[in-house]
């Protein structure tokens, strides 16, 4: 109740950026519709994606510094919540199981970038794009008759980005899984067949 009665909302337009981590105006958003994409500013790469229901910007309430600097992207129309960061911090301090979800996602984010790294040192390209593709799917998509099907948000580039490999490999994966069945796609929606259990 604390927190809903601090939080502001905006309406977010597809393609607009937010600035996070900068000192004077530094919050903790909670997408309440919509998907974002967080971009680091010094390489513009992609870092993760945040859907409906999660928060971003929480990097704030654990570094002081200036030196990582990131925008979030509005993937698609949103709706954001966002509180100060000082505000959030006064609460947190105040309720603990509020200290233990943010930290309890912030590790979850962490251990995601874990899993990256660790695909990249054993895993080839085209196994990376593949399971990113899959599991995009599977996190961003919903269940219709017998496929499941998400939004196509990100282009090849974002996907290389987020995979370690070139675009043009994306493009040549994506077509091999769309040759063989795997997956289907258009410049709008994703999918793959849902695999029943026998």
């Amino acid at each position: 109740m604390r927190i809903c009665e601090t939080l502001e909302m905006k309406n977010m337009d597809k393609g607009k950026t937010i600035q996070l981590l900068k000192n004077d105006k530094k919050s903790v958003f909670f997408l309440k519709k919509g998907t974002i994409k967080i971009v680091d500013e010094h390489n513009n790469t992609v870092k993760h994606l945040v859907k409906e229901g999660n928060i971003f910007g929480e990097l704030s309430l654990f570094d002081n510094s200036d030196t990582i600097e990131e925008q979030a992207i509005a993937l698609e129309d949103c709706i954001i919540c966002y509180i100060k960061v000082h505000d959030m911090e006064k609460i947190m301090q105040e309720h603990d199981s509020l200290k233990n979800g943010v930290f309890k996602i912030y590790g979850l984010r962490i251990k995601k970038l874990e899993r990256r790294l660790s695909d990249l040192l054993y895993k080839d390209s085209a196994t990376r794009i593949t399971e990113f593709i899959t599991d995009y799917i599977k996190e961003f998509g919903e269940n219709k008759k017998d496929r499941i099907i998400a939004k196509n948000l990100l282009s090849h580039k974002d996907i290389s980005h987020l995979t370690n490999t070139s675009r043009q490999t994306v493009s040549n994966v994506m077509s091999s899984l769309r040759k063989d069945k795997i997956i289907d796609y258009s410049s709008q929606f994703v999918s793959m067949p849902i695999k029943r259990k026998t």
